[in-house]
């Protein structure tokens, strides 16, 4: 058996979070998949972990914010067979409910957080993060 035939591809979740100005949070990448890009909070699912569940877990851990969240904006996939990744993304929006903004990953796998009006993001943005921004757009 191949590597190819033990691969399977990897459930990942992310949130879209607006403050009350309608700037989206951001988290700068300090790690692959897609190192030194701009991104929406989030991360992988664990095994046997609901996505809702999952992106609640990774914005708590990643930027410490309690979130609800309201619904699906869409979903994205990133297939890079030269770096063996294959990642199925759902992107929930979400509102902040607790917690204080912080980057609980500094020095790990989070080198930044900010929020950027819709209008003005960053010029290097996660694959998966632009799906999230399109979808956004195109509601609009």
């Amino acid at each position: 058996m191949n590597t190819t035939e033990l691969a399977a591809p990897r459930l990942g979740v992310g949130a879209v979070i607006r403050n009350d100005r309608g700037e989206i949070l951001m988290v700068l990448r300090n790690r692959e998949p897609e190192k030194d890009t701009w991104s929406i909070p989030g991360g992988k699912i664990d095994l046997y972990e609901t996505m809702v569940h999952g992106v609640v877990r990774e914005i708590k851990e990643e930027v410490n914010l309690d979130i609800a969240v309201i619904g699906v904006l869409c979903t994205a996939e990133t297939i890079r067979p030269e770096k063996a990744e294959h990642w199925v993304s759902v992107i929930y929006e979400a509102e902040v409910v607790g917690g204080e903004l912080r980057n609980m990953e500094e020095g790990g796998a989070i080198g930044a957080i900010d929020w950027f009006p819709l209008h003005r993001l960053p010029d290097k943005l996660a694959s998966f993060t632009a799906a999230a921004v399109e979808a956004l757009k195109q509601r609009k």
